[in-house]
């Protein structure tokens, strides 16, 4: 009899509900799924109609209304412990006790009619800093994500597994307005004191993700330990490596390096112990991914027990990357094994390089500067990028410029700062190398020039691992005060420029002084709560 039949006998008897339901107020009649392997999971989304499988094997599901995080729909309890160290404001928005404590008895009560599934997983490779989840749900298919996605413990740790949080997640539970004192039918709510997230009114799974990842974000600086929306790879001696960057700059393609090995794609820890990966799978954005250009992504992307969200494909189940007809977000999510340079423990040593990825699309930043460790504190502060036609709806034919501080603005309960002065003291307390990498466009801005070389960003980005590039000259240019090498090998000279490598000088000048203007005034935004060299490292137009 398979582990998976045995799950099935076990969640009928009342003490096994109990028990899969430990710690979350629910107390369901209906059957409750506890632990199920992908296999199983698989089968049951499939007879509940939740999905089909792709030609390859893949469970593909489309999540209806919600493609992305619905971010105007998050909030935090304001609670006596927590209320005074929480970044209050759109991203963390109030929500008073007694309504999150009756909108909570409203989700459990709608989950004891339903037929469950739970999942019980970590939260940090680290066990000194490891966080125990219970989720709930009401769809198999976000259990199987929940299982890719999460730390998966082994068997011998499920028995008594006591959760440290739990998600009560109901995606087709409409939350009210009027009822429940929110804004949409749509809710994240997260209580600190009371370690429980409530998601309702979205099957969008990666709500879930970040969600653990903002509980990650609160507990770990209390501890010593930096929080980081980043992925991070080791090379063969050893050497780690930090990759910063928003959605679209290509954090998860360049940390999926033939010659090193993957850590994690998304979200890690940075303390004395060195760098561990909070998560044990990989949730990479696949829209016009290529076989060619990732081959490790795209073949994960092809499994059984991988799960794709909103990837079209036709009636046999072939699927088609560029399409973006459901949305341009479209997702694979897969466990880390599936890559095969990857580091199961999770964890890493100290950094050596530290990258900063951003997705310039105005082309005016050079396509790798070296940072001073204020320049660095600045550009993490600041977490630039700039969105185009096509990432998101409503965006017009010219590039808008995004600023998401410490490249996880949504996810960060506590104030920018904290985290800023933390990344400060690490990177000068163990001598990481930091860098600013431009994976955008170079010629011109877009619709105009072209998007830079991946092939010139991996060489740029070896040389700086391997610490090659620290040993060229370096000179600093005019407009952005930053420090670019002169020579490179395997990267025309010309493109280490961006202004020589704009045909119309006078049009760069104009754009990088408009791109400066912009950086000015989000600077503005945390300039009262930093130290007096990274003011002097600000970018700031000229008068």
């Amino acid at each position: 009899m398979t582990a998976a039949t045995i799950a099935h006998l076990e969640h009928k008897s009342p003490k096994a509900r109990a028990a899969a339901l430990a710690g979350t107020g629910v107390r369901a009649s209906r059957p409750v799924h506890a632990n199920l392997l992908p296999p199983a999971l698989v089968a049951e989304s499939l007879r509940r109609h939740e999905g089909r499988l792709s030609a390859d094997g893949a469970l593909m599901v489309e999540t209806g209304e919600h493609t992305g995080r619905s971010v105007k729909d998050k909030f935090v309890v304001d609670e006596p412990s927590v209320t005074a160290d929480i970044w209050w404001g759109n991203i963390n928005q109030k929500m008073p006790q007694d309504r999150f404590n009756a909108l909570k008895g409203r989700v459990q009560a709608y989950l004891q009619g339903q037929e469950l599934f739970t999942q019980d997983l970590y939260a940090g490779a680290d066990p000194a800093h490891r966080v125990r989840v219970r989720l709930v749900t009401t769809q198999a298919w976000n259990a199987l994500f929940a299982r890719n996605m999460f730390i998966r413990p082994p068997a011998e740790d499920l028995p008594g597994f006591e959760p440290d949080y739990v998600i009560l997640h109901a995606p087709m539970f409409a939350t009210d307005p009027v009822t429940d004192g929110v804004r949409s039918s749509t809710t994240i709510a997260l209580s600190f004191e009371q370690k429980i997230i409530l998601i309702a009114g979205s099957e969008y799974a990666g709500e879930m993700k970040k969600s653990i990842f903002t509980v990650m974000n609160w507990l770990l600086p209390a501890k010593g330990v930096l929080p980081m929306h980043c992925s991070a790879n080791v090379g063969n001696d050893g050497d780690v490596a930090l990759f910063f960057g928003l959605s679209g700059t290509g954090k998860t393609t360049l940390s999926s390096d033939p010659n090193r090995n993957l850590i994690g794609d998304d979200e890690h820890g940075w303390g004395e112990n060195g760098v561990f990966n909070f998560e044990g799978g990989c949730y990479a954005k696949v829209i016009n991914l290529s076989r060619e250009a990732e081959p490790d992504i795209y073949a994960a992307s092809n499994r059984f027990g991988t799960v794709l969200e909103n990837v079209v494909a036709d009636a046999h189940g072939h699927i088609d990357l560029d399409d973006g007809s459901l949305t341009e977000n479209t997702r694979s999510c897969y466990p880390v094994e599936f890559i095969p340079r990857v580091d199961l423990s999770g964890r890493g040593g100290q950094p050596n390089n530290v990258i900063m990825l951003t997705c310039d699309a105005f082309g005016v930043l050079p396509p790798i500067s070296r940072l001073s460790s204020a320049q660095a504190m600045y550009h993490f502060l600041s977490g630039y990028t700039a969105l185009v036609a096509g990432t998101e709806k409503g965006l017009g034919s010219e590039p808008v410029a995004t600023f998401s501080t410490c490249f996880g603005a949504p996810f960060l309960p506590r104030r920018p700062e904290v985290y800023g002065q933390m990344l400060s003291d690490l990177i000068a307390r163990y001598g990481a190398d930091c860098w600013l990498v431009n994976t955008g466009w170079s010629g011109g801005k877009y619709g105009v020039g072209k998007r830079m070389s991946i092939r010139h960003t991996r060489a740029l980005i070896s040389a700086a691992l391997d610490g090659s590039l620290a040993k060229v000259e370096f000179r600093t240019e005019p407009f952005f005060g930053l420090s670019i090498p002169q020579s490179v090998p395997g990267v025309p000279d010309e493109v280490l420029d961006p202004r020589h490598s704009w045909l119309d000088k006078a049009a760069y000048d104009q754009t990088a002084r408009e791109l400066l203007s912009r950086f000015e005034k989000n600077f503005a935004s945390f300039e009262a709560g930093v130290g007096a060299d990274v003011k002097a490292a600000a970018l700031r137009a000229a008068a």
